[in-house]
């Protein structure tokens, strides 16, 4: 098959857009959530701001341009000792991120319903409203994707941050051990499958919802 380098730059182009928004919004809201809890590192470092410059990952933006889908941004730094709440705090933190893409997603979904409603002629149409549709659809799907697959939980994503919280002291302990092999977990539970049965179908009930 032909590789059509313009059909490619076309539908990078619209999912640029989303993608930025969503890993920013989510790295953001993790900011915003510690400082609202006690703890500054992120502000001190630049990262309580929706420039997704400052949130940008270069190797993230390379799988996003692989995948067209997945990718990912710099953590936010987190500073979890001086959070005023020591047991929940974690779990808000983290909880922060997903909870900020579910809601974007949601209003992703409302403006995806009014521009697909709208009565335009048909040369808007198409070089206006298909682009601005696709564009909120992708945003739906990858604030989705993204939400429930950082709510896993495996250390270091926010699912494993949130159950690391509700654990008893001692199993959290432990729990937290498992962080050093969290990203090598990871890359087994995508290799075997796994993640392809069991979140991704969770992640298409959920798009299929709002769309």
């Amino acid at each position: 098959m032909e590789f059509d380098i313009n059909s490619f730059l076309r539908e990078l182009s619209i999912a640029a857009v989303p993608f930025l928004m969503a890993i920013t919004v989510h790295e953001a809201s993790h900011g915003y959530a510690a400082y609202m809890l006690g703890d500054d590192t992120a502000k001190r470092a630049g990262r309580l701001t929706l420039n997704p410059l400052k949130h940008l990952d270069p190797l993230g933006l390379l799988v996003l341009f692989l995948t067209r889908l997945f990718g990912w941004a710099k953590p936010v730094p987190v500073n979890f000792t001086n959070l005023n709440n020591k047991k929940y705090g974690p779990a808000i933190v983290a909880g922060a991120g997903p909870t900020a893409n579910f809601i974007t997603a949601i209003l992703s979904s409302g403006l995806y319903n009014i521009i697909i409603n709208l009565n335009v002629s048909q040369s808007l149409h198409s070089t206006l409203i298909v682009p601005l549709a696709l564009m909120a659809l992708f945003s739906i799907q990858i604030n989705i994707a993204l939400g429930i697959f950082n709510l896993i939980p495996i250390l270091p994503l926010d699912g494993g941050r949130i159950l690391q919280s509700f654990l008893p002291l001692n199993a959290a302990y432990k729990f937290s051990q498992t962080e050093q092999y969290g990203f090598v977990i990871i890359i087994i539970l995508l290799l075997t499958n796994v993640i392809d049965r069991v979140v991704f179908p969770i992640i298409n009930v959920l798009v299929n919802l709002l769309t």
